[in-house]
C-alpha cells in the first residue's frame, strides 16, 4: 500500500505522542479529491486536542484544519479539470442547510476527519477552492479557518460597515489578527487589547488606533477613555473569562459582542440589565457556512490581503512549531511547510 508521511497524535495530555510518520495513503471516494499539502497552519485547536481539552477526540488522528496545496487525484464523479490546480481547503465539513447554524454532523477537518499536517489530504471537492493568485501556498494555508472565523463573526453575525468602531480583543492570534486586517482593509476603526505591549505596538503599526494591556489594572476604564466614551459598534471576543462582563461596559448601546471562543473559561456574574437596558446582542459563532467562506475568499481577493505569518517551520521542525504555539508569543499564523512550493 502506497505510505505518506503525516504528523500522528496517539494519546492525549503526551505531547511527545505527537510523531511524524508513515501512514498509509487515505482512500479517495467519488466525490472526493486528493490534494498534495503544500503548506499547513497551526491553530490553538491543535494544541487543546494534544491536551485532552476538546471535545469527542478520536485517536489516533492526523491533525491540521488548514491546508493549501495541488490536486493530484479526483474521485470518479469530480471534473478532471481540478486535476494540477493549486487550492486551499475549507476546513468546516457538513455544516448543512440552514445558515444560522451548523448541523449536528458538522466536523473540522483535523480530528475526528484526519487532518493536513501530513503530504496528501482527501476532502470532498465541495471544500476545494481555487488558491487566490495573490497568495503564496504557505499565505493560502494561513487563511481559512482563522479567515472563515473572522469573516463571519465581523460581517456575517456582526455585520460591521465602513463607520464603525470596534474592539478585538487578544490581538495577535490567528483569528484576531485576520479580523483585524479585514476591518481595516473596510475602513473601520479598530481599537484591541492584549496581554503583551509588544503585540499591541505590532497591532498599531498595522493600522489599529490604540489598544491596552488586560494585564493592566483598570483596563476596560482605560479603554473606553481611549475609545472615545462613546463605546464600541462591536467587540469581537475570543476570551469569555471572568472579565467578558466588562464587554458590557465598553460597547454602545444597540451594539453586539460576538463570541466564538473561551480560552479564559466561562464567565463570572453577568449583568443583565446593561444587556437589556443598552438593548445589547450578544451573539455566538462558530467557523461559518460554505457561502461565508466563498466570500471571504473574495473579500480577501479584492483588497489584496495577505495573512501576517508569524513564523514557517518544515515539518521536520514540527515541535519547534508546536512550541511556539504552546508559548502564545506568535502574532499572526505558525506555518508548516510540507512540500517545496516551486
Amino acid at each position: 500500500m502506497p505510505k505518506m508521511n503525516a504528523l500522528v497524535l496517539e494519546e492525549v495530555r503526551k505531547f511527545d505522542s505527537l510523531q511524524l510518520q508513515k501512514v498509509v495513503l487515505p482512500d479517495l471516494g467519488p466525490f472526493d479529491v486528493r490534494v498534495k499539502i503544500n503548506a499547513a497552519a497551526l491553530n490553538h485547536r491543535d494544541v487543546w486536542i494534544i491536551q485532552g481539552l476538546y471535545a469527542k477526540i478520536k485517536l489516533p488522528v492526523i491533525l491540521g484544519s488548514d491546508g493549501s496545496g495541488v490536486v493530484v487525484e479526483v474521485g470518479e464523479s469530480v471534473d478532471k479539470t481540478w486535476e494540477g490546480k493549486s487550492v486551499v481547503i475549507n476546513p468546516a465539513l457538513d455544516w448543512g442547510d440552514e445558515p444560522a447554524a451548523q448541523q449536528p454532523q458538522f466536523r473540522i477537518l483535523g480530528m475526528p476527519d484526519q487532518g493536513t499536517q501530513a503530504e496528501y489530504v482527501v476532502v470532498p471537492v465541495e471544500n476545494i477552492h481555487d488558491k487566490p493568485s495573490h497568495l503564496s501556498f504557505d499565505e493560502a494555508a494561513a487563511l481559512p479557518l482563522a479567515g472563515l472565523t473572522a469573516f463571519r463573526a465581523l460581517f456575517t453575525q456582526g455585520e460591521i460597515g465602513p463607520s464603525d468602531v470596534i474592539l478585538i480583543t487578544g490581538i495577535g492570534g490567528g483569528v484576531a489578527a485576520i479580523a483585524m486586517q479585514m476591518a481595516l482593509a473596510l475602513g473601520v476603526k479598530v481599537y484591541m487589547t492584549s496581554g503583551d505591549d509588544l503585540k499591541i505596538k505590532k497591532a498599531k503599526t498595522l493600522g489599529a488606533i490604540d489598544g491596552v494591556n488586560y494585564h493592566d489594572k483598570d483596563w476596560s476604564t482605560a479603554l473606553f477613555t481611549l475609545g472615545g466614551k462613546s463605546g464600541f459598534n462591536v467587540v469581537i471576543d475570543s476570551a469569555g473569562g471572568p472579565e467578558f462582563g466588562q464587554l458590557l461596559d465598553l460597547v454602545k448601546a444597540g451594539g453586539k459582542v460576538i463570541t466564538f471562543g473561551a480560552t479564559a473559561g466561562n464567565t463570572g456574574d453577568i449583568n443583565l440589565r446593561k444587556i437589556f437596558w443598552k438593548q445589547i446582542r450578544i451573539q455566538g459563532t462558530t467557523m461559518g457556512t460554505p457561502e461565508d467562506f466563498q466570500n471571504m475568499l473574495q473579500f480577501i481577493t479584492e483588497h489584496q490581503i495577505k495573512p501576517i505569518i508569524h513564523a514557517v517551520y518544515d515539518i521536520s521542525d514540527y515541535r519547534k512549531a508546536y512550541q511556539d504555539m504552546r508559548d502564545g508569543q506568535q502574532f499572526g499564523k505558525i506555518v508548516l511547510k510540507i512540500a517545496a512550493s516551486g
